[in-house]
């Protein structure tokens, strides 16, 4: 079977995974450059969804104050994060979603675990998830490899990400990129992929 091309399939939604300020504690050790060119990239991405009228969602991962709900989140190499309450959970200033975004939050990696996201996306009729945010390795990762098992189209924004290092961030696209293909995309590619997009619907009304 041919693979599909780096094009959204069906209707998109953009996908902004845990954009928090505590990205600026990154345990990768990135210096603040690194983490603002992500963060541009997001925006550049977030920017063209908007224009072309596309959906988009927002996750933050939040846990109570009286860290009830970490289950085995801290076993590794993760210390305590994502407190409610904390300065640190607050979506990045320049990403902050505008009336008529979705936002919700999670207890756990994935944003389909415990959550309402793929009621969201089919009452939404998305097949096509563009996806970007904090960390690579961790909470992308794993709502990528959810969104593959729902059978969502994903593209990941690999200008649009940073992981918990360089090696894990290389090593979870890498592993994203073996599920699909076409996955592996970055800002540059998908805005004017977006812009298209955008232009074939607003034609279409």
């Amino acid at each position: 079977m041919e693979k599909e091309s780096r094009k959204i399939v069906g209707n998109p939604a953009l996908l902004l995974v845990d954009p928090q300020k505590g990205i600026y504690k990154a345990p990768g050790g990135y210096a603040e450059g690194e983490v603002e060119a992500s963060v541009a990239a997001l925006g550049r991405v977030l920017k063209a969804a908007r224009e072309a009228g596309m959906p988009v969602i927002f996750f933050q991962e939040i846990h109570r104050k009286e860290m009830v709900d970490y289950g085995r989140e801290l076993d590794g190499t993760e210390n305590i994060h994502c407190l409610e309450g904390s300065e640190y959970i607050d979506i990045i200033d320049s990403l902050q979603p505008v009336d008529g975004e979705f936002t919700n939050m999670k207890r756990r990696y994935s944003c389909f675990f415990g959550t309402d996201l793929d009621i969201l996306l089919r009452g939404l009729n998305v097949q096509t998830l563009i996806m970007g945010g904090y960390y690579t390795d961790v909470c992308v990762h794993y709502t990528a490899v959810d969104a593959h098992q729902h059978d969502y189209y994903i593209r990941v924004l690999h200008d649009g990400c940073l992981g918990s290092s360089n090696e894990a961030h290389q090593a979870s696209l890498n592993a994203m990129t073996y599920l699909q293909h076409a996955s592996r995309t970055n800002s540059d590619e998908m805005v004017p992929v977006i812009e298209a997009w955008g232009q074939a619907r607003k034609a279409s009304v």
